[in-house]
């Protein structure tokens, strides 16, 4: 009995360390968070008017002059909740590299050397994929798709009523949020797809093979994700799938890398 005992106390020393460390993580990567939170709420107006410059690109696309570009609240306290979204937002990506590299140092003791060498460059690629995604809805996508709304507006006069378009802070910030949250999450496909290869979970044959059913995905993923109008939903569909065939050329270079690496006496026989 003394025996069990001793060892169910065993057992239950690593899971306390376990959770000791993950808490010494936690509380790291929260305290991180809070202060990228804070320096982005105290220049959350500087950042929101740099969000703003897609909206001024576009009115010049429309042929409008840029000092027309206006935004409005109708509540007392939505541009205070815009700023806050702004803050969090913001927040959560200044403080990723914080947060990645608690991740590391949780996950890493139980790595073997081989496997830390392979972890580390998904934390580099996984942000700088995002920053790609997010840097092609800022200077393209986001004027594309203002553009196409201020082209339905109407000068009035000649019997045809003025029609002004004036977006609210709060649904402005949703909508340039929604995209680059969108592109980013699309960008992350390279680094997701060689993940589960690496794991042996699929292949490049796999993928390739399943290349027509992607396709669709892309574009039902893409109306999901993204405003109403055709523009933007091609606009991220077509990068998904330019990224998928990037997956699979990818998965190919990890295959045969992984089959130079393994000795002969590994490789399978012929018959």
């Amino acid at each position: 009995m003394k025996t069990r005992d001793d060892d169910i106390e065993a057992s239950s020393a690593p899971l306390i360390e376990h959770l000791v460390e993950l808490r010494k993580r936690l509380i790291w990567s929260i305290v991180g968070f809070f202060i990228a939170f804070l320096i982005c709420f105290y220049f959350a107006k500087p950042i929101f008017n740099f969000l703003v410059i897609p909206y001024q690109t576009a009115t010049d696309w429309a042929g409008l002059r840029g000092d027309q570009v206006r935004l409005i609240y109708t509540a007392p306290q939505e541009f205070f909740f815009t700023q806050v979204k702004i803050a969090a937002f913001g927040g959560l990506f200044l403080a990723f590299p914080v947060i990645a590299t608690q991740i590391y140092r949780f996950v890493a003791p139980g790595l073997y050397r081989n496997e830390r060498g392979a972890f580390l460059p998904y934390l580099v690629a996984t942000p700088g994929l995002f920053l790609l995604g997010a840097s092609l809805v800022y200077y393209f996508f986001t004027p594309m798709v203002m553009w196409f709304f201020l082209s339905m507006q109407q000068t009035g006069g000649g019997g045809e009523a003025s029609i002004e378009l004036l977006p609210r802070v709060s649904e402005y910030l949703s909508l340039i949020m929604t995209l680059i949250f969108a592109f980013g999450l699309v960008f992350q496909l390279p680094v997701v797809a060689t993940l589960m290869v690496r794991a042996g979970m699929t292949s490049s044959l796999g993928l390739a093979a399943k290349r027509k059913y992607a396709i669709v995905m892309a574009f039902i993923a893409a109306a999901i994700l993204t405003p109403p109008d055709p523009m933007s939903q091609i606009g991220l569909a077509l990068p998904t799938i330019i990224l998928y065939e990037i997956s699979i050329l990818a998965a190919r270079m990890i295959e045969k890398k992984r089959a130079e690496q393994t000795p002969e006496s590994e490789a399978p026989t012929q018959a």
